[in-house]
């Protein structure tokens, strides 16, 4: 069994009408849509399929939806779970085609296929373990070429972004997940409102199971960057961030160290 997540806030249908068709033009069974509006004007959307499942949630946070429904597919017995944003649309075939792998490695917690822009154009989203500087230091550097040195680092675009790899953080727009692995470490950190909370959970994932890259299959971002663009969502970036390093270490993190180590050294 497969099930799909997607987390709304103040969204209209149209906005969500393309995700939504994609996800049920695939193999997944249930999708729940976790709304975290201040109306439930989108349970219109349970009249187009039954495997549609509305849950009109108070917004505490993106993580924490998501866990809403990681944790009704545990009970409905789901072996995978895909996280899934809004402005993510892709082929039929891309679920299945993930399906497959995760049933031949099971060794494997978290797949992320390749992303691209609309225009067809690549999205560096697969990265090493940051460090202080990759996340604030890159936002707030007003040279630019200093900013592209270290995002060719971070952003891994040295390597072969046709080749599956074992990478350390992959990014939470398009998560496909095996449930027994999320069981195990919890499901999101729900202390993260919004960001960072996929960067927490890779790396927990990690500790226990790989994070895959899967270049064989690819889906569309639109990829809004909202927190360049609105202060409040800027003010909780920078404060996940903190909680971040504030978890995980900021200057002395020995496995940080030894897992983009590691990386490097495989892939460069």
């Amino acid at each position: 069994m497969v099930t799909a997540s997607i987390v709304t806030y103040q969204h209209r249908i149209v906005d969500i009408q393309r995700v939504v068709d994609c996800i049920l033009a695939t193999l997944v069974d249930r999708l729940y849509i976790i709304d975290n509006s201040l109306n439930d004007k989108l349970r219109e959307l349970t009249a187009i399929s039954e495997r549609i499942c509305y849950i009109h949630s108070v917004n505490l946070g993106y993580g924490t939806g998501h866990n809403v429904a990681v944790n009704e597919a545990i009970e409905q017995g789901a072996t995978y779970h895909v996280v899934i944003n809004p402005d993510i649309y892709f082929e039929k075939d891309v679920i299945e085609e993930l399906v497959q792998y995760a049933n031949e490695h099971e060794e494997v917690g978290l797949l992320m296929p390749k992303i691209l822009y609309p225009n067809g154009e690549i999205q560096y989203l697969c990265k090493l373990l940051p460090t202080p500087s990759d996340l604030l230091m890159r936002r707030f550097n007003p040279f630019k070429k200093s900013v592209e040195r270290k995002n060719r680092r971070y952003e891994m675009r040295f390597a072969d972004y046709d080749s599956i790899m074992e990478v350390p953080s992959l990014s939470g727009c398009f998560m496909f997940l095996r449930l027994s692995v999320l069981k195990r470490i919890g499901g999101f950190d729900e202390r993260f409102f919004m960001y960072a909370e996929d960067l927490d959970l890779c790396r927990r994932i990690g500790e226990v199971s790989k994070t895959v890259y899967y270049p064989k299959v690819c889906v569309y971002h639109e990829y809004a960057k909202g927190s360049y663009k609105n202060k409040k969502l800027l003010r909780y970036h920078i404060c996940s961030i903190i909680k971040y390093f504030n978890k995980w270490g900021w200057f002395w993190d020995e496995k940080r160290k030894l897992v983009n180590s590691r990386t490097l050294k495989k892939y460069r």
